[in-house]
């Protein structure tokens, strides 16, 4: 027995006419999904990667492995912040993916450049190699994202302004 359709309401029956106003555009929506799932995926792996590590092997590098605690919690904010969108959230992933940045830079150089500073493999330590180099490339990906959503967000308020006049 097919399911009885709910009349439309007023308010939903003007959203479907010409002059509805166009969704504003989302950091978790099209592209954006993908790039919540990377940010998803690479948190659950370095917080599971520092768990281990901090637990089993701490006494061997305890500096590099609270880092790579903060990698994952670094990335568990910037995928919640991507995921909801508001602009709230929106600037909390920016600053994250703005830390994250700098943090695989500067554990990146500071991996290389004193080898026995970092005896285990983090996942910033050489940028990132044991993760493919997503580390360093995913920050930059998740930045250019927010800038372009917040430029068609505008484009979209802008539109939305001059149809009202």
């Amino acid at each position: 027995m097919p399911e009885p359709t709910p009349s439309p309401s007023p308010s939903s029956s003007s959203s479907s006419s010409p002059e509805a106003v166009p969704e504003r555009p989302h950091t978790g929506h099209g592209f954006g999904r993908l790039l919540v799932a990377v940010y998803g995926l690479l948190a659950l792996a370095a917080t599971g990667r520092s768990i281990l590590q901090i637990v089993e092997y701490f006494d061997r590098a305890p500096v590099p492995f609270l880092l790579s605690a903060l990698a994952a919690v670094i990335y568990l904010v910037a995928t919640i912040g991507l995921a909801r969108g508001d602009r709230a959230s929106v600037r909390l992933a920016t600053i994250a993916l703005t830390v994250e940045l700098v943090g695989v830079l500067t554990v990146g150089a500071w991996s290389l450049a004193d080898k026995a500073a970092f005896p285990e493999k983090t996942v910033w330590s050489h940028f990132g190699q044991g993760y493919g180099y997503v580390p360093l490339v995913l920050p930059l990906v998740g930045l250019w994202w927010i800038r372009r959503t917040a430029r068609a967000g505008a484009a979209a308020d802008a539109d939305v302004a001059r149809s009202a006049h």
